[in-house]
C-alpha cells in the first residue's frame, strides 16, 4: 500500500513528542500516512515554511495561528489548530547571580508559589529585565507578561524581550546576553547541567492548563485534504494515548533523545515526563504536578476558550478590537474537525466547546459523548477566570 507524505516541521522540543511518537512507533503509518518530520532550529523557520507551503502541517506554539489571522507579525496568513499537541510544559529560569538575589529578597522553596516567586524576582531585577523567550507570539510570553503584570512589574514596557530559539537558550544565557528566559523542556534543564542558570518556577504554576503546542495548518487544507486531515488527526491521537500510559516515559525518552530529534540524555527527557525538573546544579529537583500532558483532562482538545484568552491578549497589548479578534481566534480553533475525524475512535468529546478558563481548582466531572470526562484544575495563580463569551 503506498502512503500519502505529510511533511511536518517540529522544534526540538519534548512536547513534540507526539509527532515523532506517531511517526517511529508506526500510528501514522497505520493511518496510511508517510510522516516525514523537519527538525527546524526556529520558531520563525516553521511559520514561514508552513505559510509558503513548503510544509503540509507543523507543530505550532498555540498563539501563532492566532496572530498570524489577525495580521500579527509582518505574515498575514490564516492558520487552523486542528488539536492540541501539549500543555504546559515550560519553565522560567534566571542566571545564578540573579537566582541568589531572590534567595536574599525571600524567594521560597516552594517551586509552585508563583506569587511569592515573582515577587522576589520583581524586586530585585534589573531593570529592563532582559528576558529570553522562544518567539515573541508564544504562551511563553503570553503567560509572563501575565504573570509579571499581576504583580506590579509592567509587562512588556519594563522587559528587554529578546526572542532566542529554544536550542540556543543555554548559549544566550551562558553568554551574558539574557538574565532570564522561558521555555520548553529540555532546554531548562540542560541550562542547570550546563551550571548557566536554576530553574525556579514552572509555567503549570502560571496557570494550570495552558494550550502550549497545537497542529497547525494552513486555512482550507484541512477542508481539500480531507482524509489526509482525518488520518494524521487519529495518528497523533493514537500517540498522545501511547504517551499517557504511566510505564511509558522511558521508552519516550529514549525515542526523542535521539540525535535526529532532540539530540540530549535521555534522562533530562524523562525527568520531564515526569514532572521532577533538576533546578539547580546541586541537582536539587522539584516536583510540579501535571508538569506536562498530552491526553489527560482533554488535553488534545482545542478548547475555542482557550483560543479566546490568547485573542484578548494579543488584541489588548496591540489595540485591535478584542470582539473581532474573538472571532478570528474560534475559527482558529477547529473542535468542529476534531469531533468529525476523532469520533470513530471513541474519543470522549466534551459536551460544549468553550469553558470557564480558570475555574476548575480541582479533577471534576464533566457533560461528555460517554460521561466519562474529567478536567483536572486549571487555575491562574491569581484566582481569575476568564470567561470567554465575556472578555472584558
Amino acid at each position: 500500500m503506498s502512503l500519502r507524505r505529510i511533511d511536518c516541521g517540529i522544534i526540538p522540543l519534548v512536547d513534540s513528542a507526539a509527532l515523532v511518537v506517531a511517526r517511529e512507533l508506526g500510528f501514522a503509518a497505520e493511518e496510511g500516512l508517510d510522516l516525514q518530520l523537519h527538525v527546524e532550529r526556529s520558531w520563525s523557520a516553521i511559520r514561514d515554511k508552513l505559510a509558503l507551503g513548503r510544509l503540509d502541517a507543523a507543530h505550532m506554539l498555540a498563539p501563532v495561528p492566532i496572530a498570524m489571522s489577525m495580521g500579527l507579525g509582518g505574515m498575514a496568513m490564516p492558520l487552523d489548530a486542528l488539536m492540541v499537541l501539549s500543555v504546559n510544559g515550560n519553565v522560567v529560569g534566571v542566571s545564578r547571580q540573579l537566582a541568589e538575589k531572590m534567595r536574599d529578597n525571600g524567594m521560597p522553596n516552594d517551586f509552585m508559589a508563583a506569587e511569592r516567586i515573582g515577587r522576589a524576582l520583581v524586586g530585585v531585577c534589573p531593570r529592563p529585565l532582559r528576558i529570553g523567550v522562544p518567539f515573541p507570539f508564544s504562551m511563553h510570553a503570553e503567560l509572563l507578561y501575565y504573570w509579571l503584570e499581576a504583580l506590579g512589574l509592567r509587562a512588556p514596557q519594563e522587559l528587554d524581550v529578546r526572542t532566542v530559539p529554544p536550542p540556543l537558550m543555554v548559549e544566550a544565557m551562558a553568554a551574558g546576553e539574557i538574565d532570564a528566559f522561558c521555555v520548553g523542556e529540555p532546554w531548562g534543564s540542560v541550562a542547570v547541567e550546563k551550571g548557566v542558570a536554576e530553574l525556579i518556577l514552572p509555567c503549570c504554576a502560571i496557570w494550570r492548563f495552558a494550550p502550549e503546542k497545537v497542529l497547525a495548518v494552513r486555512r482550507g487544507w484541512a477542508e481539500r485534504e480531507v482524509e489526509a486531515t482525518a488520518a494524521l488527526m487519529r495518528a497523533v491521537w493514537r500517540a498522545a494515548r501511547w504517551l499517557s500510559d504511566p510505564s511509558r516515559p522511558m521508552t519516550a525518552s529514549e525515542i526523542l533523545a535521539r540525535e535526529s530529534y532532540l539530540n540530549v540524555a535521555p534522562e533530562v527527557i524523562e525527568r520531564t515526563l515526569l514532572g521532577r525538573i533538576l533546578v539547580s546544579s546541586t541537582s536539587e529537583e522539584k516536583e510540579a504536578p501535571r508538569f506536562i500532558e498530552f491526553l489527560d483532562g482533554a488535553a488534545t482538545f482545542p478548547w475555542r476558550s482557550q483560543a479566546v484568552w490568547i485573542a484578548n491578549r494579543l488584541a489588548r497589548r496591540n489595540g485591535l478590537d478584542r470582539a473581532e479578534a474573538a472571532a478570528i481566534a474560534r475559527r482558529c480553533f477547529r473542535p468542529d474537525l476534531y469531533r468529525e475525524y476523532l469520533s470513530a475512535l471513541g474519543v470522549d468529546m466534551p459536551g460544549a466547546s468553550e469553558k470557564l478558563e480558570g475555574s476548575l481548582s480541582a479533577r471534576m466531572p464533566v457533560a461528555s459523548s460517554t460521561g466519562d470526562m474529567f478536567l483536572g484544575p486549571d487555575t491562574f495563580f491569581d484566582a481569575k477566570v476568564f470567561d470567554s463569551t465575556d472578555p472584558d
